[in-house]
């Protein structure tokens, strides 16, 4: 375990929107600096799931440690306190090794709560978000949206009515303790105890961002994203409401592979669905403080970090 904070080594932090280059950063940093890196992203963790998630490759990951990568079943859930507790601990862990930890990923929640510190929120209350998730069912995720925007409005507003982890959260928080997600968040933990060097990397045009996005995605179903996905449906024991199942392009897949969608229709909508998300990382990252962007075509982004971070 870790004995504590070491500021003689760095803490570095790569974010941003999916398909933008920040593994292809990491593993340039891992080139040249002793090294491992922390994934910040929901999917990662999740075995089985490989292609849809453009998970680093067994060769990236034997030359670079990797962390928080293939650590849960698809049927299990992963909060974001377990992810603060769980970077916190290997940020120490690896100091202890006098290596430097980089963090990287596009889940900007995981970021914000180990950066800013997280509320102290209630656990998960099964029975809750099990009669929710009836709820949706039966009558569409705008009806619980219009239900979260009575008891919580500011949540709402954050709160996108097609992005039902978060919707479903929200209300079950209201619902399991009588204080809506809004108050709760108000009560501010604890932020981590390392100082984190934070850098962002983005094409700077948009229109490049969603070409490289689009790109990527023909080149996963390519690589047999359908039949990873398959696998997954045959299993039995994964539904589409399961936080992995929900997982950008996983869902749109699954529900091919259920009849709701066409090929083509899935892979129209697995691309927005991925602009949508990408979006919303930007939307993230330009409201951040102390943070250095990167262009993703740039020749001297390894310079930029140097003189950011002493390596």
């Amino acid at each position: 375990m870790a004995n504590g904070t070491n500021d003689a080594l760095p803490v570095i932090a790569i974010m941003g929107p999916t398909a933008s280059g920040k593994t292809g950063l990491a593993l340039e940093i891992a080139d040249q600096v002793d090294c491992e890196i922390i994934s910040v992203d929901s999917a990662l963790v999740y075995r089985g799931m490989d292609i849809g998630t453009a998970k680093p490759s067994q060769a990236e990951m034997d030359a670079v440690p990797h962390w928080l990568i293939n650590t849960l079943d698809p049927t299990e859930s992963y909060s974001v306190a377990e992810f603060c507790a769980d970077a916190i601990s290997l940020i120490g862990d690896i100091h202890d090794r006098n290596r430097v930890p980089i963090l990287v990923g596009g889940t900007m929640m995981y970021f914000n709560a180990l950066i800013n510190g997280i509320s102290p929120l209630p656990k998960s209350d099964e029975k809750v978000r099990a009669g929710l998730e009836a709820q949706a069912r039966e009558t569409g995720w705008q009806r619980l949206h219009d239900e979260l925007s009575r008891v919580d409005p500011v949540s709402a507003k954050r709160i996108h009515p097609n992005d039902p982890q978060r919707l479903l959260r929200a209300l079950e928080v209201y619902q399991s303790t009588g204080k809506n997600l809004t108050a709760w968040q108000q009560e501010k933990g604890k932020p981590c105890p390392y100082a984190i060097t934070q850098f962002a990397i983005a094409p700077q045009d948009r229109a490049v961002l969603h070409k490289r996005i689009a790109q990527r995605f023909d080149l996963m179903l390519a690589d047999g994203f359908i039949e990873e996905v398959k696998k997954l449906h045959e299993r039995g024991d994964l539904h589409e409401d399961l936080p992995s199942i929900r997982s950008v392009g996983y869902r749109q897949v699954w529900q091919y592979l259920e009849g709701q969608l066409s090929k083509e229709e899935m892979r129209e909508r697995g691309v927005i669905a991925t602009r949508q998300l990408a979006k919303r990382q930007l939307t993230w990252l330009r409201g951040w403080q102390d943070l250095t962007w990167l262009d993703t075509f740039a020749k001297d982004n390894l310079t930029t970090i140097r003189a950011k971070v002493t390596l």
